[in-house]
């Protein structure tokens, strides 16, 4: 089962060879923070954070680095609008990514390096790209010599012949900007200082990074020269991918990274998630609403990650009915392992509310599910696959659940269900899918165990005695309690809604 990746640079499903033998080195372009993310935000994230999650599952050590924008024009506008400062703006919304990342139960990444924080990093690079060739200074600013590389365009699959066309219509030749440049597909490395604009000294003046050269800096000073994995938004792949691999490329002459892949973008209603249409939708507008943020995952789970998804309320409907199942699966160990003898419940595992840990417990070899799980799964991270694994496993304890609710006992064995509970947790783990465990009810205002037990066994006196009324008198009195009586030929049960 090895696991093969679709690799945008070479056009076709790879097999995942990595440059040191269990070890992943990824990147992930993160946020420019001048704002609260979005539902495009948490579909990245969240594809990411379970790419990282399976690597883990399957033996590799992943050293996983995500960046935060936090020099841009846009981050500079806000600061301007609210008369801050583009620290101020910056830090606000770096703390509220935190916040909205936790609210989805995405893992934090290694490192989160910041453009501010690797000016030097910046600077040397630029430097050698200069010494090399591939850029020039221009009063203060300076731009990478596109045509130089001779590569570019490789990741996107454009030539500049084709791009030529018609650019002379979409074109300033007034602007300051354009009229500094040596040709019009150069880009700045560096931007001189404007006034009143954050800047930092430099062997060209001061002025700040352009946006480009900050993860090719980023990546090198925490990675190295080569990684394995530069994932990203389809809407990256040009022109800021494609500008990280010249300017990495032309100073190491090595890949900047093995695999690239990218996730697609998110619809809402079948448009364009914009402000101007008035369907941008941020992650904390859609959780305060009331949205499981499990099933938030979920509905980014069942669509394969490269493709666009999109987001309706009947979507959103049928990830939250989807999670309801899946929790019901994991919540059943908890349930009913003490009923089947496994020795689960809060005195026993020391739980109180909170996530269901993960058991650990070693599953025998081999375990059906979780190799068909991986099979799939190692198809490109092919996710939605996975989930049909999770779906089975969960919709079987279900009924397993239902049977000992009803009769009292199950079709299966308890040590087998044991192994579908386990592997249904581990499995639901590795795609961040996590159930909390509800507060138990407060009993101190309602009746004890022993209380019911006493209750049921008048009521049965009563239907000795054929007084039927009283009998109903005493189950409706349970059920306004929040008992509900099962009869059944081996006797009653009962269990607390």
């Amino acid at each position: 089962m090895t696991l093969t990746l679709y690799n945008t640079l070479t056009r076709r499903q790879e097999p995942f060879e990595t440059v040191e033998a269990g070890k992943v080195k990824m990147y992930y372009c993160g946020v420019t923070v001048y704002d609260y993310c979005h539902l495009g935000h948490a579909r990245a994230c969240i594809v990411w954070d379970v790419v990282r999650r399976y690597l883990q599952f399957i033996g590799y050590e992943v050293r996983y680095i995500q960046n935060f924008t936090d020099i841009d024009d846009k981050i500079l506008n806000r600061a301007c609008v609210e008369h801050s400062s583009m620290e101020a703006v910056a830090d606000r919304f770096i703390k509220a990514y935190f916040e909205d990342m936790a609210r989805l139960g995405i893992k934090e990444a290694d490192e989160y390096p910041r453009a501010t924080h690797t000016m030097n990093g910046i600077q040397r690079l630029i430097h050698e790209l200069e010494n090399k060739g591939f850029a020039y200074p221009a009063d203060g600013d300076v731009y990478y010599a596109v045509r130089q590389f001779a590569e570019y365009g490789k990741l996107s699959g454009r030539k500049l012949e084709d791009m030529q066309a018609g650019k002379s219509e979409r074109v300033n030749v007034e602007d300051p900007e354009y009229q500094k440049k040596k040709d019009p597909f150069d880009f700045a490395l560096w931007k001189a200082a404007k006034p009143g604009e954050p800047a930092w000294e430099s062997p060209w003046g001061a002025g700040r990074p352009g946006w480009h050269i900050e993860c090719s800096a980023m990546v090198r000073d925490r990675l190295g020269d080569t990684i394995d994995i530069h994932a990203g938004g389809a809407d990256l792949i040009f022109p800021h991918h494609e500008n990280e691999i010249a300017q990495s490329e032309a100073v190491t002459g090595k890949p900047l990274a093995r695999y690239w892949l990218h996730n697609g973008m998110v619809k809402v209603d079948g448009e364009k998630m914009s402000k101007s249409l008035g369907n941008f939708i941020t992650i904390r507008e859609l959780l305060d609403r009331g949205v499981d943020p499990m099933a938030v995952r979920l509905f980014v789970l069942t669509a394969q990650y490269r493709t666009p998804i999109d987001f309706t309320d009947e979507a959103i409907a049928a990830a939250t009915n989807g999670w309801h199942t899946i929790k019901e699966g994991l919540l059943f160990g908890y349930q009913y392992g003490k009923k089947l003898g496994w020795g689960v419940g809060t005195g026993d595992w020391g739980l109180g509310t909170g996530n269901i840990p993960i058991p650990s417990t070693q599953y025998p070899v081999p375990n059906p599910y979780i190799e068909r799980f991986q099979e799939v799964v190692n198809n490109d991270f092919n996710f939605p696959g996975g989930l049909t694994v999770l779906f089975e496993l969960a919709k079987e304890l279900r009924r397993e659940g239902n049977i000992i609710v009803h009769e009292g006992k199950t079709e299966t064995s308890p040590d087998e269900l044991k192994r579908q509970w386990q592997t249904l947790v581990t499995l639901a783990g590795v795609l961040g899918l996590e159930a909390k465990i509800e507060a138990e009810p407060d009993k101190s205002n309602g009746l004890s165990d022993a209380e019911i037990e006493a209750k049921i066994q008048q009521r049965q006196e009563a239907r000795k005695a054929k007084n039927f009324a009283e009998s109903d008198r005493i189950r409706d009195e349970l059920q306004a309690e929040g008992i509900t009586l099962i009869d059944s030929r081996d006797g009653t049960r009962w269990h607390r809604n």
